[in-house]
């Protein structure tokens, strides 16, 4: 789900101020919107992403919890009902699945048609497959 907020966030050009790497002089509004973005930010950054992310998966989010109960409640109350638990469990995943088709088809949509979701909006283009006029 974040991948899409980051996507359509940078997508509209909303960016930090500042440098994302003060030795290589690279700012944040430097970094291209869309896919290709990744491969401007340096390899040390990708680096300290990944260690946090990893830092996180193994303090916070044990793997061993496949139902996605962390024992931290919903929203600071704890729910006792066993159907409304698993029921939003459930809806927790497939909100996760739904997000994870978001922006699988955003990036696949970006590389058929060479603009990011932002360029593909702005100029009408909302399907990859037919002359990029409308939906159809």
């Amino acid at each position: 789900m974040a991948a899409v907020v980051g996507c359509i966030v940078h997508n509209n050009h909303i960016v930090f101020d500042g440098y994302i790497s003060p030795s290589n002089d690279l700012k944040f509004s430097d970094i291209p919107t869309g896919i290709d973005g990744i491969f401007s930010v340096p390899s040390a950054g990708l680096a300290q992403i990944l260690a946090f992310l990893g830092f996180v998966e193994i303090a916070w989010w044990p793997a061993s919890q496949y139902d996605g109960d962390y024992g931290i409640g919903y929203f600071g109350g704890d729910i006792f009902d066993p159907e409304e638990k698993a029921r939003k469990l459930n809806a927790e995943i497939n909100n996760g699945r739904a997000a994870m088709m978001g922006i699988i088809g955003n990036m696949v949509a970006e590389e058929l048609t060479g603009q990011t979701m932002y360029e593909q909006y702005a100029a009408g283009h909302f399907n990859p497959f037919n002359d990029g006029e409308g939906f159809f």
